[in-house]
């Protein structure tokens, strides 16, 4: 890989920054509220104990952000980088989430355009995995022009297996 999967991004409002450990607490934060998790196939990340093994998973991929609002200083949630496939020269972009203040913003096509922008100079195809019940982020994926590619079975870090939806991107 001969690009950088954790750079900071950013655009007039918002700021991808590289996670970091001490990034937990004002992040469990946004993530502890049981609403964000109500679509998503692991309903339990808002136990603490849960998105521990989350945030590990986070750290341990090496392409986590946290989603900053620039004026405020706010964290609003995370995404990340994942899965490089030098071969098939593609990536994952996921693991997407937002504190519910910051739902119906428009805010979520922002950061992907960001991102993918950012990607797309270095791979062909963006993948996403998307739980088949979240029809939230799966009506997103179909805004952002996303073809479904059907149903997918992923292992989460640390978590058990779910029915996810596959996405993609192509450049």
């Amino acid at each position: 890989m001969n690009f950088s999967i954790q750079t900071v991004l950013e655009n007039g409002q918002y700021q991808l920054i590289p996670l970091q450990q001490g990034d937990f607490e004002p992040l469990y934060e946004v993530a502890s509220d049981p609403e964000v998790w109500k679509q998503h196939p692991n309903k339990d990340r808002y136990k603490r104990e849960v998105f521990e093994v989350f945030f590990q998973g986070a750290m341990e991929s090496g392409g986590a952000f946290k989603i900053v609002e620039k004026a405020t200083g706010d964290i609003l949630g995370s995404t990340r980088f994942y899965d490089f496939d030098g071969d098939r020269n593609s990536i994952f972009i996921g693991y997407t989430f937002y504190g519910t203040k910051s739902w119906g913003k428009k805010i979520n096509p922002q950061i992907k355009k960001l991102m993918l922008d950012y990607i797309f100079q270095f791979v062909d195809t963006v993948y996403f995995h998307v739980g088949k019940d979240n029809m939230r982020s799966r009506t997103a994926m179909e805004r952002l022009g996303a073809e479904n590619l059907g149903e997918q079975d992923v292992a989460y870090f640390g978590e058990p297996s779910r029915t996810n939806i596959l996405y993609q991107i192509q450049k």
